[in-house]
């Protein structure tokens, strides 16, 4: 637990360096580029169109899911998940990449998944009022469920910041790790049930998804914007996902620690 508590402290304390870095390589990626930041929008309307116009015109022919519009749907669920994928596709790498740069230097290594994140948060936070002016356009109200939304942003990131802590430290000590990790979050990406309905699969099937543990942040979303579930409905969910969460933190933390020292000689 003191390799846990180590880390958290050290983010805490860095926390204006953590927001100055992240700040500098958000102007950064796209200082070559005529539309510079604009990008970060671009992108992912691009990837929505062409989602909502295969799946949800093409197979499903343009029918609602439930009661809401497909496109209504598939936003609320793709718009965390290009979060989530990109924070963790990118953090996986961010020691690597970098380690070289700070080993020679007092520098506090375990913020640099954070970095990643908070630059992806970025993103998310834009593309999300976005899609709550979206909703109020369509009038879909929340209503008090509303007040959830923060447990399910405190989720998100406290997933995040686990699995990119492990992720990042494996990925130094092992190279195919991070090919590894860019192939399963593709994988993820078609088991979680963001482009597609899982309400008609079977009750062993859907226990079955619920243990991607990606599957309790969009549907809790979902069940946030749309659905009007609280949390602690679905208690032994909201169980397995934390353990899972503090399963992994527990992990990385004690790797980061035990290996940070020796990361140069790995590169």
């Amino acid at each position: 637990m003191k390799f846990v508590l180590q880390i958290v402290r050290e983010q805490i304390s860095n926390i204006p360096l953590i927001f100055r870095l992240a700040g500098y390589d958000i102007k950064s990626a796209y200082q070559m580029h005529y539309l510079g930041t604009i990008w970060q929008f671009l992108n992912p309307i691009v990837q929505i169109l062409a989602y909502w116009f295969v799946f949800g015109i093409g197979i499903r022919g343009g029918a609602p899911v439930g009661d809401t519009p497909f496109f209504i749907w598939l936003l609320v669920g793709i718009v965390p998940w290009f979060f989530i994928s990109s924070s963790i596709t990118q953090g996986s790498n961010s020691i690597y990449k970098k380690v070289s740069l700070v080993a020679k230097m007092k520098f506090p290594v375990s913020v640099l998944p954070t970095i990643t994140i908070i630059k992806n948060a970025n993103n998310f936070l834009l593309l999300f009022c976005g899609l709550l002016i979206i909703l109020l356009l369509n009038k879909i109200y929340p209503g008090i469920y509303f007040l959830q939304l923060p447990y399910y942003l405190f989720a998100l990131i406290a997933l995040l910041f686990s699995v990119t802590l492990l992720s990042s430290t494996i990925s130094v000590l092992i190279r195919d790790f991070q090919t590894a990790i860019s192939s399963l979050m593709r994988m993820f990406f078609f088991l979680t049930p963001i482009l597609w309905d899982a309400s008609s699969l079977s009750n062993s099937l859907i226990n079955l998804l619920k243990l991607n543990p990606f599957y309790y942040i969009i549907e809790g979303f979902r069940n946030t914007l749309l659905n009007g579930t609280w949390f602690y409905e679905d208690l032994l969910l909201t169980i397995y996902f934390w353990s899972f969460v503090l399963l992994v933190l527990f992990i990385g933390a004690f790797l980061h620690i035990k290996f940070r020292n020796k990361f140069v000689d790995y590169l």
